[in-house]
C-alpha cells in the first residue's frame, strides 16, 4: 500500500474519531472500514491480526455500552465545546501516557471544559459527575476502543 492511500486510511481513522464525538456520526464503524480497507489493500498478516482485534474490540465495546446507561447528554448540559475538550483531553492523553492515558485526559477536558464555563472547581466536578452518568461514560467507552484500534493500526503500519 502506497504513503497516499496510507494516508487516505489515517484520515479516515481520524474522521471516525471525530465521528464518536458528535451525535449520529458512526465513528466507531468509519474506524473499522478504515482497518478493514487497508487489511483488504495490504494483505498481510499482521493486517488481518489487526482487522479480527478491531472487531472484537467494537463488539466487546458495543456489548459494554449496552450494559451502560443510555445517552441523554443534552439533558445533562453537555455542549459540542465540552466534547471538543473530551476528545482533544483523550487524545493526548493516549499518546502522553500510553494507552491508558486517554480515560484521565476524557476526564481532564470534561473538567476543564465545565471549570472554565462555571467558574467554580466544585460546579465542574458535579457537572462532571453529572455528564458521565447521562451517557459519558458510553462515549469514553467508545471512543477508548477507536484510540485503540488507531494505536494498533499506527504501530502495524510502523513497525511492519
Amino acid at each position: 500500500m502506497g504513503a497516499w492511500e496510507l494516508l487516505l486510511v489515517g484520515l479516515v481513522m481520524l474522521l471516525g474519531l471525530c465521528g464518536v464525538l458528535v451525535p449520529g456520526l458512526p465513528g466507531s464503524w468509519l474506524v473499522w472500514a478504515a482497518v478493514l480497507w487497508w487489511a483488504l489493500k495490504d494483505p498481510e498478516p499482521v493486517a488481518w491480526l489487526v482487522l479480527v482485534g478491531a472487531t472484537g474490540a467494537l463488539f466487546l465495546c458495543q456489548v459494554v455500552r449496552w450494559a451502560l446507561p443510555p445517552r441523554r447528554l443534552k439533558t445533562s448540559g453537555a455542549t459540542r465545546r465540552m466534547a471538543g475538550y473530551a476528545g482533544a483531553g483523550a487524545f493526548l492523553g493516549f499518546f502522553l501516557v500510553p494507552v491508558l492515558g486517554a480515560i484521565p485526559g476524557f476526564l481532564g477536558g470534561v473538567y476543564l471544559s465545565e471549570r472554565l464555563r462555571l467558574g467554580r472547581p466544585d460546579a465542574a466536578r458535579a457537572s462532571l459527575r453529572t455528564v458521565m452518568r447521562a451517557g459519558g461514560s458510553s462515549i469514553l467507552a467508545e471512543l477508548f476502543t477507536c484510540l485503540l484500534i488507531t494505536g494498533a493500526w499506527l504501530v502495524a503500519v510502523l513497525w511492519w
